[in-house]
């Protein structure tokens, strides 16, 4: 977290099907060559990757072509070559490219080809029909320009190309004008077997980094196996500095200038946390904020101020003065931190407010003042309009300071908390619910413990169409980058002039270069600074877009599309309408925002907005249903609608169940009318399922409640990709979901079980005839009321129950990885503990209380009554059931 990356993830081709075939070996599709060629000049880096694959069968094969780009890129080009024909995508402005986006959805496609997946990367895929023995070349281009954070500029790679490949290249090109300073590999990819594969160069301005691993290599790694390569290749330096006022470079009538001054005395800081502890934060949550904030104290420095505030409806100040990081003063701070506790609801607006006022109270002659929020959820107490809120918020900063929002996790309010900082001269990042989370807030922190200069202004002579040239702060570590066009080409001289408040004074950089003897780029890369002024230029539109209103947003809109279509960039304002032979249907690549989160659903099938399910097809009986199109020529579940959706909206594999669920023959019943007197009712009491675990070296298994309704991680291994979540209803789950490398998932409820492949959505009815589907390496194994499923190292059967009249389900693992990283409630089949007198177990040094009682064992079909060890779920879990709870399934 916090430092610039490209990255790409690379991954094999998946075999479309929609009924039972014989498992096809990967070599039968054959990706016999895999490029990435990585080529950075002046920080912009432009990324192609080239794919060739062979159709080895006798028979014309759909594969899939799928790749993770970073989500600062902005897709330039994408094209296949088929048979010598090649098919080059269009980027054209969203709104003309939504009949195709429409067309696409109603045929069962996945319209929106390109998907958040993680922290800082997105997923592209495609996918082509290959003739018998022929081949297809794909290629995709994407560009960015690498930010500097921590002293260094990082780009990532990641590659996964699910077989072993025979030609299996990466090659990156590094050129910078000044000479490169400092370049280090690391990654998984860059340590034991395959060290040697990786080869580096520096001279002077100059650097290579070349990947070759022979296929042997590529299967007998640490971060390989049977599938060939999965790890990272990192590369990282940064460039010499020579002149405190920057470097300037120029080519074409563009120019670039990277202001990064070293040798300059830090600023002390005045920096006030926002903390929200409102019961959304409870668990691990709030466990990794104390951790972090702990971390963040012992870093200030003596001569930094600063204040703690915490939040949930009421408003709590550690001290009502910003105090002096002094020994005593940290000590105290660090015993109020470790006594935070989540409750309560939500009240942003008097929180930040009060920040604010924090500030304003306590001002430093020679200082610069922060204000960083962390919050996990909505404002739902006290003013609770976030347009409200960011107007309250604004009015009382008066660019004096920066707000910088941190949004724990996806249930937070990303877009809201995303404009207020950028109307306070801030940024806004995601925190994201992993086990590193205190370490990502520290990440943040450091990017920003060090202020070197404030109110930052760069003036250019003869130059228009200039970028952000106001900047709050500038911090250590990082660069400032600011692009134009040089307008009056009768200059002799191009004048720079940066003014700016350093620790005690007003500073000033200037310089004059003659414009014959400014740092220009290679023939090959002439280009590269305009398409840079471009990149930068529209990414700092779409930032200012967000905080403008009326005719100032549409003339930001405008301007935004206008370039997007100019240099061809997937932005959020355009499309790319994805062309392939005739016949086949066409996709959109559109660009997702960062508010949304990461979707590893299916597309959804066609029956999903039909009124009513007909029809049966193949051995598998997959429901399709009547559309005005038909089934499609290859027997696809097609003819996916929008209704209900939104605009642009994909749905997801959760909302087909909803529809599913609300199906019915006959109309509901009218809700009765009620009294609008409001009445006090009596909560209704918690209802608990009980779950049992057995014990390796103890005859008697445990058993614990969980609370129903709650939404659960099952199991999660991230070293397979493989997670398993489930919802719970009063007697076993109502539905659980499986996800498996990304492409693979399977919904099961009590009425029907859905498996997507990546491709192709089939769906399964409990009680059909016994049945078995197979790919590499899934297995779905259906008999009557049970289905076994196996995905990749893990094996689960999945039993259906009926008690009291309601239908249930209850998974039983048979089979997982046996390593650390295993998590969820089923992360552990077996229990050790210890049986004491005056029924104590002892479980891990910790000794509970235990009472006799019986539970149904579930595990199995017969579904027997076991006699068990009762306890509270905290000491078999070793955990709050907030850390195995998920927002979605």
């Amino acid at each position: 977290m916090g430092r610039a990356a490209v990255g790409v993830t690379l991954f094999g081709f998946l075999l479309s099907f929609t009924t039972a075939v014989p498992t096809i070996k990967e070599q039968d599709i054959d990706i016999y060559s895999f490029h990435i060629n990585s080529t950075v000049t002046s920080r912009y880096a432009v990324t192609v990757i080239t794919s060739r694959v062979a159709n080895r069968l006798n028979e014309s094969k759909e594969v899939h072509f799928q790749v993770k780009i970073p989500k600062n890129a902005f897709i330039s080009k994408f094209r296949m070559t088929i048979e010598g024909k090649t098919y080059d995508g269009v980027v054209k402005e969203k709104e003309e490219a939504q009949q195709q986006y429409s067309r696409a959805v109603s045929q069962g496609q996945s319209a929106g080809m390109v998907s958040s997946v993680g922290r800082t990367l997105e997923d592209f895929k495609t996918s082509v029909t290959v003739a018998a023995f022929s081949k297809v070349t794909f290629e995709l281009t994407y560009e960015e320009l690498l930010q500097r954070r921590l002293g260094k500029y990082q780009l990532l790679i990641n590659a996964q190309p699910m077989q072993p490949v025979g030609d299996f290249k990466i090659d990156v090109y590094i050129h910078e004008s000044p000479g490169i300073s400092l370049l280090e590999v690391k990654g998984g990819l860059n340590t034991n077997e395959l060290a040697n594969a990786v080869t580096t160069t520096r001279s002077g301005k100059e650097a290579w980094v070349n990947f070759y691993p022979t296929r042997e290599q590529q299967t007998k790694c640490d971060v390989c196996g049977e599938n060939g390569l999965n790890g990272d290749l990192i590369i990282m330096y940064d460039v010499d500095r020579p002149k405190p006022s920057g470097e300037l470079q120029a080519s074409d009538g563009y120019f670039v200038h990277y202001f990064a001054p070293t040798d300059i005395p830090r600023i002390p800081k005045n920096v006030v946390f926002v903390i929200d502890r409102s019961g959304s934060m409870r668990g691990r949550k709030i466990e990794q904020t104390r951790e972090a904030l702990l971390k963040i104290l012992g870093d200030l420095g003596e001569d930094d101020y600063f204040g703690l505030i915490t939040f949930d409806d009421r408003i709590d100040v550690w001290n009502p003065e910003l105090l002096q990081a002094t020994e005593r003063n940290l000590k105290a701070a660090k015993d109020f931190v470790k006594k935070i506790e989540d409750r309560g609801y939500t009240n942003i607006n008097s929180a930040v407010l009060k920040g604010v006022e924090m500030i304003n109270k306590h001002p430093r002659e020679g200082s610069a003042s922060i204000l960083i929020l962390l919050t996990d959820g909505a404002p739902n107490r006290g003013e609770s309009d976030p347009k409200r809120i960011q107007a309250n918020v604004k009015e009382a900063i008066v660019g004096k300071f920066p707000l910088y929002c941190l949004g724990f996790g996806f249930d937070v309010n990303f877009g809201f908390l995303e404009k207020m900082a950028l109307e306070n001269n801030g940024r806004a990042r995601r925190i994201y619910e992993d086990s590193d989370a205190d370490l990502q807030l520290q990440g943040f922190y450091e990017e920003v413990a060090v202020p070197l200069l404030t109110g930052v202004h760069l003036n250019y002579t003869g130059a228009a169409n200039v970028t952000q040239t106001r900047f709050s702060h500038y911090y250590n570590g990082s660069e400032i980058v600011v692009a134009g066009q040089i307008t009056d080409n009768s200059l002799d001289t191009f004048q720079t002039e940066v003014i700016a408040i350093s620790k005690n004074s007003k500073v000033t950089y200037q310089d004059s270069v003659f414009t014959k003897d400014l740092a220009g780029v290679l023939p090959q890369h002439e280009n590269s600074i305009q398409r840079l002024w471009a990149y930068l230029k529209v990414k700092q539109l779409l930032e200012k877009e967000m905080t403008l209103n009326g005719e100032e947003k549409e003339a930001a809109r405008k301007e935004i599309l206008d370039l997007s279509l100019k240099y061809e960039f997937v932005t959020p304002l355009t499309s790319m309408v994805v062309t392939k032979p005739e016949g086949e249907d066409t996709q959109v690549a559109n660009k997702p925002k960062e508010e949304e989160k990461p979707k590893r659903r299916p597309p959804r099938p066609a029956w999903a907005n039909t009124n009513q399910l007909t029809g049966w097809s193949g051995p598998h009986q997959a429901y399709l249903a009547p559309s005005h199109r038909g089934p499609s020529a290859s027997g696809k579940i097609s003819g996916i609608g929008s209704y209900g959706y939104g605009r642009g909206r994909s749905p997801s594999i959760s909302d087909l169940f909803h529809r599913v669920y609300s199906i019915s023959p006959r109309k509901q019943a009218a809700a009765p009318k009620t009294s609008q007197t409001p009445t006090r009712t009596t909560p209704p009491p918690v209802v608990a399922v009980r779950f049992l675990i057995s014990s390796r070296d103890q005859p008697k298994p445990i058993c614990y409640d969980l609370p129903a309704a709650s939404k659960l991680r099952l199991l999660m291994d991230p070293s397979s990709d493989f997670s398993m979540n489930g919802e719970l209803s009063t007697k076993g789950f109502k539905q659980i979901a499986l996800h498996y490398k990304t492409d693979y998932s399977l919904m099961l409820n009590t009425s029907h079980i859905l498996y997507h492949d990546g491709l192709n959505n089939v769906m399964f009815l409990w009680g059909q005839e016994p049945s078995k589907h197979e790919t590499d390496s899934v297995s779905l194994i259906l008999r009557n009321d049970e289905v076994d499923v196996t995905m990749g190292t893990v094996r689960v059967v999945f039993f259906r129950h009926k008690k009291d009249g309601e239908m249930f389900l209850w998974p039983a693992v048979q089979q997982q990885p046996n390593h650390v990283s295993i998590k969820g409630i089923f992360g552990k089949n077996n229990l050790e503990y210890e049986e004491l007198s005056g029924s104590v177990i002892k479980i891990k040094d910790e000794d509970v209380k235990a009472t006799w009682s019986t539970a149904t064992d579930y595990r199995r079909s017969s579904a027997p009554v076991l006699g068990c060890w009762f306890i509270p779920y905290k000491s078999v879990l070793q955990g709050e059931l907030s850390d195995f709870t998920v927002s979605q399934l």
